[in-house]
């Protein structure tokens, strides 16, 4: 998420603190909204994932509690192999972590790293993206086809997975696959655990802990071993604010192609045993020269049938929870809360056919009132208002006729 000013963080509270009490008033939306859940005002709000991080540098960090199984010190994001001549690779675009390193095989070493990336959140976006296809020909008369995007708008979810975001209070908890689970196991297929059709009450085996996976991966004799962390946000209904996401924006009229996704960054780590081939198959020049050299039709088949994989640790983290009464208890909001707190920026941003990812500056735009244009220069003030003019215009005209269509 972006970064607000810092008057942005100093309004901003906890969302333990009366989340759905509202301290502005709104006008009515020209879209639906849900009735049912309280609407959360922009004093709410949670501060920026980063900047909180940013601050929690100079904070003290709370002892944990029994809802805090996540609590996680400064900088613990930055986790690397103590080796010094280990490799880490962090890949730019959806934060993966590919690391290749002797001590990995200590199992008490795997356990510590394991223990320790299971503390840092994965970061979970809703993308939204409208596209279209605009038929043109060229000088010699033939005709093609491209592909416009309209908009391309992002949310991130990840402070909704605390209580309190710049303590780190949630409800994070590191486990590992149960016995009936499909996956790895040290296998090149995934499957199920011997005897998994048999429960421990009649006499199955408890699953194993992260100490034994660790042991046993350690104790492996294969020559290619990657040990996996998976970080998954659980217990949010996607299907229903795609819904009503899909409906907010047509009924703006948009007549386009509408994708809505939900993308996880921080998803992944990879940690590999210490090998001449693991080494070089992470290494970019080796990648592109398989690549560009078609050596890799050879190369992917040998490396998939030689490397054995664990991927038996899932650290996960709860929006929502089945509590001991058995109703469904929120750690921060609820969708419907979710999507009151963000329809009106989501709106604004997609008829303003904007390509970014949203945050508080949004939603301050969105909720409060267009401010009045006032520079003390009549000829500028007089552009901007008839520039604000003509936007409105052509955004009710888009609302009426309807635009992002095939042309």
């Amino acid at each position: 998420m972006g970064k607000p000013s810092d008057h942005d963080l100093d309004d901003a509270v906890s969302l333990r603190t009366n989340p759905g009490e509202s301290s502005t008033t709104t006008p009515t939306p020209a879209y639906p909204l849900d009735d049912d859940a309280p609407e959360i005002s922009i004093d709410d709000l949670p501060p920026n994932y980063s900047d909180a991080l940013e601050a929690s540098e100079s904070a003290p960090m709370l002892a944990p509690s029994n809802n805090n199984n996540g609590n996680l010190g400064p900088g613990s994001a930055k986790i690397r192999p103590v080796d010094h001549d280990a490799m880490f690779i962090e890949d730019a675009n959806n934060g993966n972590q590919y690391w290749v390193a002797k001590s990995i095989e200590d199992p008490t070493k795997l356990e510590e790293y394991i223990s320790r990336l299971a503390d840092v959140p994965p970061r979970p976006y809703i993308k939204i993206v409208g596209t279209h296809q605009q038929t043109s020909r060229d000088s010699k008369g033939k005709t093609e086809k491209n592909t416009v995007t309209d908009f391309d708008v992002s949310i991130e979810l990840t402070p909704f997975l605390y209580s309190d975001v710049q303590y780190r209070r949630t409800w994070g908890q590191l486990r590992t696959v149960e016995n009936s689970e499909e996956t790895r196991r040290g296998t090149l297929l995934r499957k199920r655990a011997p005897g998994s059709n048999q429960s421990i009450e009649v006499g199955g085996d408890p699953k194993p802990t992260l100490q034994e996976w660790c042991h046993r991966f350690a104790a492996s004799h294969a020559g290619l071993k990657v040990f996996t962390l998976q970080r998954r946000m659980v217990g949010f209904d996607e299907q229903c604010i795609k819904d009503r996401l899909n409906n907010l924006i047509r009924n703006t009229n948009y007549r386009g192609h509408l994708q809505i996704q939900f993308v996880t960054k921080n998803a992944l780590i990879e940690c590999y045993n210490n090998t001449k081939v693991n080494r070089w198959r992470m290494t970019s020049w080796v990648q592109w020269l398989f690549t560009l050299t078609l050596l890799f039709i050879f190369s992917w088949p040998y490396l998939w049938l030689r490397t054995k994989r664990w991927e038996v640790a899932v650290a996960e983290w709860p929006f929502s929870r089945i509590g001991e009464n058995g109703a469904k208890e929120y750690i921060s909001i609820s969708e419907d809360q979710w999507y009151n707190m963000w329809a009106r920026a989501i709106c604004k941003a997609v008829l303003e056919k904007r390509q970014t990812t949203l945050d508080q500056a949004d939603l301050r735009r969105a909720q409060e009132a267009e401010p009045a244009f006032d520079t003390g220069n009549a000829g500028v003030d007089g552009a901007l208002g008839l520039f604000r003019a003509g936007m409105n215009a052509m955004n009710e005209v888009n609302r009426q006729l309807g635009w992002g269509g095939d042309c």
